[in-house]
């Protein structure tokens, strides 16, 4: 069975929405919605093929389209790859210049389908904030970590991993309590960075994995977001193989936390992270000021420690 390969645009707008459309009568799985895009033609590259794609289906000039996921899927009569693209900058209003509807839907909360099913895991993806935050109580001091996370949860943080590995289990249940108390107004959601099981008597929405603890893996729990710390090509391939929800890559930059690590620099952060179909988090030595470089490198988003308490 050949493989056809596609371009795929999330047009995303500052509010999270992003641009659906509906296959027209006549086309195979029409009625159904999926993200706008189109088949690579030959001697095209991904990114040429999206270009082109836009202007002929939606009638828009792209500005800036960025690197995002590869996700293959097999349908009854054909095999696809598809490259997902994050397009936050276009020029002209979307139109369905093939005679589609079109339609602005949020991630979280469609009220249009059904879903042409490669594109469905997407969704789920697309719900992950740019910024993921990692606490460093030890270093701040709990009074101090609790200020500074009431401040970011007020400016917008979403999603958080509590890493205190320095804790004995009450002192971290206390700890995590009070984070979860703080967290749970805003819908921000809380990984354990350690077992399942603490996770689920903490009540965190999930749990984030060690390189080490990830490769001992041969299945991801259910009921609940995991995540996984990744420094190779290895590693991210096991968190792929097990449908992990995403993973972060470090370290891009030298780190104070590591600080003997062979930093991977942008273009091996590049390499490894291209053709992934799990979101990946750039982290090492990082501030939100290099999320626009973090982008054009094929990030989902940044990962801080330091960086994200001021």
């Amino acid at each position: 069975m050949s493989v056809v390969r596609a371009a795929v645009a999330i047009l995303q707008r500052p509010d999270g929405h992003v641009l659906l459309a509906e296959r027209p009568a006549g086309k195979p799985w029409e009625g159904w919605w999926e993200f706008p895009g189109g088949k690579i033609e030959s001697g095209e590259t991904p990114r040429h093929a999206l270009v082109r794609e836009l202007r002929e289906e939606l009638g828009v000039d792209v500005e800036s389209a960025y690197p995002w996921l590869l996700r293959r899927f097999e349908y009854p009569d054909r095999k696809v790859e598809l490259h997902f693209f994050i397009v936050r900058e276009w020029q002209h209003e979307p139109h369905g210049c093939e005679g589609q509807r079109l339609s602005w839907q949020h991630p979280a909360a469609l009220n249009v389908g059904p879903m042409l099913p490669a594109n469905e895991p997407i969704l789920a993806a697309l719900g992950l904030p740019s910024i993921y935050a990692i606490s460093n109580a030890g270093e701040l001091g709990e009074q101090r970590f609790l200020e500074r996370l009431q401040h970011a949860l007020d400016q917008g943080l979403r999603l958080l991993q509590l890493r205190e590995k320095h804790l004995p289990a009450e002192s971290l249940q206390r700890l995590a309590e009070q984070v979860l108390k703080l967290a749970q107004p805003y819908q921000a959601r809380v990984l354990l960075n350690g077992e399942f099981e603490a996770a689920r008597a903490l009540g965190m929405a999930g749990v984030h994995l060690s390189s080490e603890r990830l490769m001992a893996l041969s299945e991801r729990p259910d009921g609940m977001l995991c995540a996984a710390s990744c420094h190779n090509a290895q590693q991210l391939a096991h968190a792929q193989s097990l449908a992990l929800d995403f993973a972060v890559l470090s370290p891009v930059l030298p780190t104070l936390s590591h600080p003997q690590a062979q930093a991977l620099g942008w273009e091996g952060f590049s390499a490894l992270a291209q053709g992934s179909s799990l979101p990946i988090y750039a982290l090492g030595g990082l501030q939100q000021a290099y999320m626009e470089q973090a982008w054009q490198h094929g990030a989902h988003g940044i990962a801080m420690m330091r960086g994200a308490w001021g």
